[in-house]
């Protein structure tokens, strides 16, 4: 989860729920992908045999996706490990602050649709706000979801992006009602 200080494209939200210019990195993963196919994600991945430690993977993986440089990342920690049992991955999120600002964008379309910076104040914003269902067979599942850049952030990383608000104290009430299909 890289956080960072928009440059040039404003918060679409009005409203005064974090400041205007907070920012997060997310991709849209390539439709083509075995895994989570055009979800989109936090920068990730798994950690190689060079890594050696999971904040390396973390940042060797963002550079990898969206061409990021490392240098300009400040690691402020982990969250605890998370299962991802649709895939059977235990997830370590990794959190950073963007202090010096590179570029970024899809370095292989074979893993990423696009690259861009969602403004935190909308993503907190309750007109954004929605709950995905996901029926398979004959279970529900219902998780918080977010309307962002005309994309749907749903499952894994809304649920991780929604704690992470939740235990900042940035979270404002939302209509939970509001449902939406899990785009699939």
């Amino acid at each position: 989860m890289l956080f960072g200080a928009l440059d040039n494209v404003p918060a679409i939200s009005n409203k005064p729920l974090v400041s205007a210019d907070l920012d997060v990195l997310l991709i849209e993963r390539a439709a083509t992908l075995n895994d989570h196919p055009g979800q989109v994600a936090f920068p990730g991945g798994g950690v190689d045999a060079t890594d050696d430690s999971i904040l390396a993977a973390a940042l060797r993986e963002a550079e990898e996706e969206t061409g990021l440089d490392p240098s300009g990342v400040e690691i402020l920690g982990t969250l605890p490990e998370v299962p991802l049992v649709v895939s059977n991955f235990m997830v370590t999120p990794v959190v950073g602050w963007w202090a010096r600002q590179s570029p970024v964008d899809v370095v292989d379309f074979g893993e990423s649709a696009q690259v861009f910076r969602v403004p935190v104040r909308d993503l907190l914003d309750p007109e954004n706000r929605f709950t995905a269902v996901l029926k398979r067979g004959r279970q529900t599942y219902r998780g918080p979801a977010f309307a962002v850049n005309g994309l749907v952030v749903w499952g894994f990383t809304a649920g991780i992006l929604n704690y992470v608000f939740q235990e900042l104290g940035w979270s404002v009430p939302w209509d939970e009602q509001r449902e939406i299909p899990a785009p699939i």
